[in-house]
């Protein structure tokens, strides 16, 4: 028998993760084990069900596509990690490499169809990427691109220099700007990428030769 494809779906709004079940078990060889609404579900459901695949939507809960780019990082991160396949309403090229670099293997809008979608699934079964064609165009155009400032801080990102500056934890980091610890971390790794360091202090270092704090 053809192998099983055990697939978990992250989506805020149950109508989507019920059209996307209703879709996906029509289909031989994919079975969804598992739904989950938030990123504390979807981390407790990967770890009880050890899905091959979790289909993720960047705009979780809390409205913000960083919390599902978080996300994305940290199941990528985990041993044996699932292969993620972005399935979401937004195409922004931000959103496209920032979901690459934190580990995706595919990223389709939802307005793809269900044959695509399926397909998408098999190829990041496979090991390979899946990318539908507006998206694919977003990662061909940014290859052709000049390369980001390093001063190009959105100002949430300024914000969290300014707070590293004071020597500030993750935690107190999410307090002061009422964001969570794992968001706070997830721009701190963004800081260090965009000044290219790797500690913190060299962060601070570099943003405040840079004149950003």
């Amino acid at each position: 028998m053809a192998e099983q494809i055990r697939l978990v779906i992250v989506d805020d709004h149950a109508i989507v993760r019920q059209g996307l079940r209703s879709i996906l078990e029509r289909e031989p060889g994919i079975e969804v084990v598992g739904e989950a609404a938030t990123a504390e579900e979807a981390l407790d459901l990967v770890a009880a069900t050890r899905p091959h695949i979790v289909l993720l939507d960047l705009k979780l809960s809390a409205g913000s596509d960083v919390e599902g780019l978080a996300l994305c990082g940290r199941l990528t991160a985990r041993a044996p990690a699932p292969g993620v396949l972005v399935v979401t309403t937004f195409l922004d090229q931000r959103l496209v490499l920032e979901a690459i670099h934190q580990g995706a293997r595919g990223y389709v809008l939802k307005d793809v169809d269900a044959v695509a979608l399926v397909a998408a699934i098999r190829a990041v079964r496979r090991g390979e990427s899946a990318f539908d064609s507006h998206s694919a165009a977003v990662v061909v155009r940014s290859l052709h691109a000049p390369a980001p400032a390093t001063t190009d801080l959105t100002a949430r990102e300024r914000e969290v220099l300014a707070l590293l500056a004071r020597g500030l934890s993750n935690e107190a980091i999410g307090r002061e700007l009422f964001i969570s610890a794992t968001t706070a971390k997830f721009h701190v790794h963004n800081l260090l990428r965009k000044l290219s360091v790797s500690r913190r202090a060299e962060a601070v270092y570099a943003g405040s030769k840079l004149g950003l704090i």
